[in-house]
């Protein structure tokens, strides 16, 4: 019995810390992604948290997938050169507001914050395939 709740017990306080972690991390992102809009031509309002942009960077990354696997792979080509082309004009300097975080958050941050300077989000700031391959050219893309 006591190794069972000593198994239950350890993965729930390992979340409790990584969510105390993420608390504080969540408003250095959010001031990050406030100085990165002006270098990405994203909505000001548009300020995700690390795991908001990962979600938006994996929901791009997930769509080219499919893309190439269904014959598009050009299409592909174009949204990633979009993205790595915003992205590099955005991240010629880190920002002050993001020295806090990591590299790899940074990284989420700043590509979640290109996706959205081309354009290609929903209001609520999801990621939206649509949008990226009207904005492509591409009208009967079905991915």
């Amino acid at each position: 019995m006591r190794r069972t709740t000593i198994a239950l017990l350890a993965p729930c306080l390992l979340l409790a810390t990584a969510t105390i972690g993420c608390s504080n991390s969540d408003g250095a992102a959010k001031d990050c992604a406030t100085a990165l809009t002006g270098r990405t031509g994203s909505d000001s309002a548009d300020t995700p948290t690390v795991s908001e942009a990962e979600e938006r960077v994996d929901a791009l990354d997930k769509t080219c997938a499919g893309m190439v696997r269904s014959g598009y792979a050009d299409a592909a080509k174009n949204a990633a050169d979009a993205v790595k082309k915003k992205t590099k004009e955005g991240g010629k300097s880190r920002p002050e507001a993001c020295e806090p975080l990591s590299e790899d958050d940074y990284t989420a941050l700043l590509m979640a914050e290109a996706i959205g300077g081309l354009g290609w989000t929903d209001k609520d700031g999801r990621f939206d395939k649509l949008k990226m391959v009207e904005s492509l050219g591409w009208r009967c893309v079905f991915v």
